[in-house]
């Protein structure tokens, strides 16, 4: 039975991008089906649009930190701060583990010093979900 980070690397290898590999990985915990996982993710992908910003795998423990915490009232939500506190709290922990949590300076592309390639970031996505959510 593979981990979460060999199926969040096994995904990737299958062409999704790294914000689709960490959260499709999480399907069972969140209940939520793979193909709207999978949608959702799509444009994270190369740092948001190709544009190099937050890295996919970070946006997608993001994204989870909502599935997970959020309540979901739409008349009266209650949780964003609670939700924002758990991104933060993986933010800071990505940023520790990886030296940066932007897509460009991860891969080194203005520097030409690699940080983290794509497949560590997967898996430091991963690490951080679960530590931070518990899932």
């Amino acid at each position: 039975v593979m981990d979460k980070k060999e199926l969040a690397i096994s995904y990737h290898d299958q062409k999704y991008n790294c914000c689709q590999a960490v959260v499709c990985s999480f399907a069972d915990e969140t209940g939520i089906d793979k193909e709207t996982l999978f949608k959702a993710g799509e444009a994270f992908g190369l740092g948001m649009g190709g544009m190099e910003g937050t890295c996919g795998a970070l946006s997608a423990g993001v994204m989870l930190a909502g599935f997970k915490n959020s309540d979901g009232n739409l008349s009266d939500p209650a949780t964003k701060a609670a939700t924002y506190k758990l991104s933060r709290e993986m933010v800071k922990r990505f940023q520790e583990k990886t030296g940066s949590t932007v897509c460009k300076e991860l891969k080194g592309i203005e520097t030409g010093k690699v940080l983290c390639p794509c497949p560590d970031c997967i898996k430091y996505g991963v690490e951080v979900v679960e530590e931070v959510l518990g899932l």
